[in-house]
Formats: structure tokens, C-alpha cells, sequence
């Protein structure tokens, strides 16, 4: 296993953050040495500013948290992004079309943002909490037809974060094909391990200071 720092995208979020929060978060992640942060998309250039003397990368979400807008806002988005400096994107898919068996529709939405990112990561997050088990397969199975390096569990904004079983049904589609990032409600290093063990490549998580710590965090992400 490599260090649990570097399986962390330390995460900020939440509506409130200021400008002041997210140099703050750049801060622990270069003392930490976590693998990235993950910030909204209008702080990506204060984010990379921060970070520019440092090897942790630029994370940012796209449709986040509904991923309900149409597909060119998504790649409007991304490619602001990707200009700002964004190293990862980490986009949400539509969970409506999804769940209308528009998959043609699902997957282009994936595909045209993929296409902007020729050599940046593209992490597809499912939102698992509102799909059925099969659901969650077809997502996965999507996510990767359409290029996405990591299918990804959580928004950290919905009824429910990530699970070991949402884990093996992601793994079960390609097991080794993708990379999964497992994010929301991983508050504390023994939930941590679980999910590293069970062969999750990346962690998404606001807690990951308590996590290398050994405590518990009360963040809900």
C-alpha cells in the first residue's frame, strides 16, 4: 500500500468557503502531502496560485452537486477549468437521464466533456445513494465506455456517502480497467483502510487531516 496521505483529495466544498478557507486547505494539503485538493470550480486559480510551489494537484467539480444542467454548461465549465489550471476533474452525471434509461444521452454528456481533457484525469462520480444496484452497474458501465479514468461514488451532497458494496458492484463491471475514488461520510482512518484494502485508488474527504491523524472527523464529506 502507498502512504495514506497520497490517497487523499483534501476536500472544501461547501457553499460558505472563502477565499481565506481555501488557501488554508492549499496549506494542509502541501504539510500533509495529500495527492490533491478538491475545490469549486471559481477557486481552481486561487487554488493552483497556492499550490505552485508544491506537487499536490488541482481538483475541481463539474455539475456539482445535481448534475442535472445541460451537457454544454458541464463543458463550458470544464473548460474554464482546465484554463484556471484544474489538474482533475470530477464531474456528476445525470442521474435523471440515467435513471430514464436515456443511456445514449448519459454518456455523451460523459464523452463531451472527456473530450476537453486530452491530458487531464476525468473522475465521473455515480451519486450511488439514489441508485439501484443495477443502476449503479449500467453508471459505471457508462462512465467507462466514455473514457472516464475513475468512476467515483459520492457527491458528499446527498442522502448517502460511499459504501464497500457500492465499491464491489463498481469493481465487478471492469475490475482493473478503472480507478475508483470512493468519497462521503469517510470520517476516520479504519473507514479509510476498508475501503483502500478493498482496492479503492483515491479517497475524497474534508476529514483527511483526523484520517493521518488517527481521529475522527464530524465533517459530513
Amino acid at each position: 500500500m502507498e502512504p495514506l496521505n497520497t490517497y487523499i483529495d483534501h476536500t472544501l466544498l461547501k457553499p460558505t468557503a472563502t477565499k481565506k478557507d481555501i488557501i488554508n486547505l492549499c496549506e494542509e494539503a502541501k504539510q500533509y502531502k495529500f495527492f490533491s485538493v478538491c475545490v469549486n470550480s471559481c477557486y481552481v486559480g486561487l487554488a493552483k496560485k497556492a499550490l505552485k510551489d508544491s506537487d499536490v494537484k488541482v481538483c475541481t467539480v463539474v455539475g456539482f452537486p445535481l448534475g442535472a444542467m445541460s451537457t454544454e454548461a458541464k463543458v463550458a465549465e470544464t473548460t474554464k477549468a482546465i484554463k484556471d489550471g484544474a489538474d482533475e476533474i470530477d464531474m456528476v452525471i445525470n442521474i435523471g437521464l440515467l435513471k430514464s434509461k436515456d443511456f445514449d444521452a448519459v454518456w455523451k454528456d460523459i464523452e463531451a466533456v472527456k473530450i476537453e481533457l486530452p491530458n487531464n484525469t476525468l473522475k465521473v462520480i455515480l451519486e450511488t445513494c439514489y441508485l439501484s444496484e443495477v443502476e449503479i452497474i449500467k453508471a459505471s458501465e457508462l462512465a467507462i465506455h466514455s473514457g472516464a479514468d475513475f468512476i467515483k461514488t459520492s457527491t458528499g451532497f446527498g442522502t448517502g456517502g460511499a459504501t464497500l458494496n457500492d465499491i464491489k458492484l463498481m469493481q465487478s463491471v471492469c475490475k482493473g480497467c478503472v480507478k475508483i475514488k470512493a468519497s462521503g461520510g469517510i470520517r476516520d482512518q479504519k473507514t479509510a483502510l476498508k475501503f483502500i484494502n478493498l482496492g479503492v485508488n483515491r479517497l475524497g474527504t474534508s476529514s483527511g487531516i483526523a484520517i493521518i491523524n488517527g481521529e475522527e472527523s464530524i465533517s459530513n464529506y
